[in-house]
């Protein structure tokens, strides 16, 4: 039986008849020869399309790389309405947590049937160097084809330097359309702030050979390769203020940039990227959103060759593929794997697949180090959820935290939804139970949306035993300021399939530090094999 993944990437979705095997393998995909490497999908062998009628159609995965900046309750929100009927028909749906970052609580696409994926970066750079005259070394990022020759170096001037005497400095200072001399300019390399700076249409204008363009405060380190138009490269924060300074006390400054070149094994990776958006939920803080953070930066991905790499007219260049970064490119990757889940589980279901990639996720780079954000900072589960999907350990999870329909429709109702707002999720009738618990809605984390002093918060879950005959010890890593106790502290399961519930009280640590706001510790069940993580999160009130 063939499978399904619908990929919708805009709200106007296109109904096709012949559905394409575009997951499959090709090689010879790069930018300019750039990042050379065989392309794949997440899933090679499944079948991707865009559906008008994708449940009616029998999809098994929905990937939507779309959302929206506004928060709304779900009633109000078509992703999270038609997202809940493709659960109920055992469709796993994936989302994009969004391109708002880093700003908290910008995180989209919340609902908890939903898999919410935020974007991190991979051990992959397309490098560019840039050598100064005082014999700096300094690392960048570029797409660029156009190459300066080597072992020359060139006059450096900084855009505000290269200014005509109608242009404000502002303007100047980004390289901005008519604001450079090109007498001033030609046979040099500029220095233009910022990482896009019209791809290097004015620098190309004035004559410019090459084009250096530091980050500004907001992205420090966070360097984005780009197709410009003449050899280039973005650099960091502190490397473009190095440079601004050998500018100013150099009589004669100079420089060269490098040829790009794929550099593998790049450290630390991943860390999460500074445009993916954060948590908390803005909708629910009782659920914890984003779930994962998967790759989405730099990600070579098919590209139309009716358009040029940058977009502009003047550019006459084509190329099959480009490289994108956003969550949007993220959430592919995670619904690849769960086609993948899909295949080697056939009877698992929505949330059941969800559970193996949020408990089997890392918080580690490749230095072994809590993963950092895009300014090197400790990130939290605000920014990567449970942490990076690894592929191999939600293949066998252990256990899982599972949900059916009747569980979403009774969370509904524990927000006190009507039953007219009901019937936007289920096509039946349904009557609310008497008595709900939030707490006790059976997701993979655990988020308590406020402890204060004196307090103290119980909840219930229930794992699912999706392996062999095994016995799980728990282990607990509490948050500031929270002791948390579980009982019972082992599960013994004899059979696959078998279901067993544990209790988590958390208290209100007294007597230690002024700590407030969220923090965040973990719950592992462990037989030595598999580690079942949850992440928890709570919020500490005085």
């Amino acid at each position: 039986m063939s499978r399904y993944l619908v990929h919708v990437t805009m709200m106007v979705m296109v109904h096709i008849l012949c559905q394409q095997r575009v997951g499959s393998f090709v090689p010879g995909a790069s930018v300019f020869g750039i990042g050379n490497g065989t392309a794949s999908g997440g899933s090679p062998k499944a079948r991707v399309a865009a559906y008008k009628a994708s449940i009616s159609d029998g999809v098994d995965v929905l990937s939507l790389s779309l959302g929206s900046p506004n928060h709304q309750d779900y009633f109000k929100d078509v992703v999270a309405i038609g997202s809940f009927h493709a659960v109920a028909n055992g469709i796993v749906v994936m989302a994009s947590a969004g391109n708002a970052g880093p700003s908290p609580g910008t995180v989209s696409n919340v609902g908890p049937w939903i898999l919410t994926v935020a974007a991190s970066t991979t051990d992959r750079d397309f490098a560019s160097y840039v050598t100064l005259g005082d014999k700096k070394i300094i690392k960048g990022a570029s797409l660029s084809e156009q190459n300066l020759p080597s072992n020359k170096m060139y006059p450096l001037i900084s855009s505000v330097d290269a200014k005509n005497i109608n242009a404000s400095i502002k303007d100047a200072l980004g390289c901005q359309y008519g604001t450079l001399d090109p007498e001033k300019a030609e046979g040099k390399i500029l220095v233009c702030l910022g990482e896009d700076s019209n791809m290097g249409v004015e620098a190309f204008r004035v004559g410019a050979v090459g084009m250096i363009l530091p980050n500004d405060k907001g992205r420090r380190d966070e360097m984005r390769p780009r197709p410009y138009l003449l050899p280039a490269a973005n650099v960091g924060f502190e490397n473009g203020n190095y440079i601004y300074n050998y500018i100013t006390t150099t009589q004669s400054p100079m420089a060269y940039i490098s040829r790009v070149k794929t550099e593998l094994g790049v450290k630390p990776a991943p860390y999460v990227a500074s445009f993916s958006s954060r948590g908390p939920n803005a909708v629910d803080p009782a659920i914890l959103k984003p779930d994962v953070t998967a790759p989405g930066v730099n990600i070579i991905a098919a590209y139309s060759e009716a358009i040029s790499p940058t977009g502009l007219e003047s550019d006459k260049r084509i190329t099959p593929y480009m490289a994108f970064s956003g969550t949007s490119m993220a959430c592919p990757h995670v619904s690849g794997l769960a086609e993948l889940l899909k295949a080697l589980h056939p009877d698992w279901s929505p949330a059941a697949i969800k559970s193996a990639i949020i408990t089997s996720s890392t918080t580690t780079d490749n230095y072994g180090r809590p993963i950092q954000d895009s300014v090197s900072n400790e990130a939290t589960p605000f920014d990567y959820g449970a942490g990076h999907i690894k592929p191999d350990s939600a293949a066998d999870p252990g256990l899982v935290y599972d949900l059916n329909i009747t569980d979403y429709l009774n969370y509904l109702c524990g927000h006190g939804y009507t039953s007219s707002q009901l019937k936007l999720f289920t096509d039946k009738p349904y009557t609310c139970p008497k008595s709900f618990s939030l707490a006790d809605f059976n997701y993979p984390t655990i988020t308590i949306p406020q402890l204060g002093p004196g307090h103290s918060v119980n909840v219930s879950r229930t794992v699912t035993n999706v392996g062999s005959q095994s016995t799980y010890e728990v282990r607990i890593k509490a948050p500031p300021q929270v002791e948390v106790s579980v009982e019972p502290s082992k599960l013994r399961f004899q059979k696959k399939g078998e279901k067993k519930e544990f209790r988590v009280t958390l208290n209100w640590k007294s007597k230690t530090e002024n700590t407030t706001g969220f923090v965040f510790g973990r719950l592992t069940w462990t037989d030595k094999k598999h580690h079942v993580r949850s992440t928890i999160a709570v919020n500490v009130t005085q």
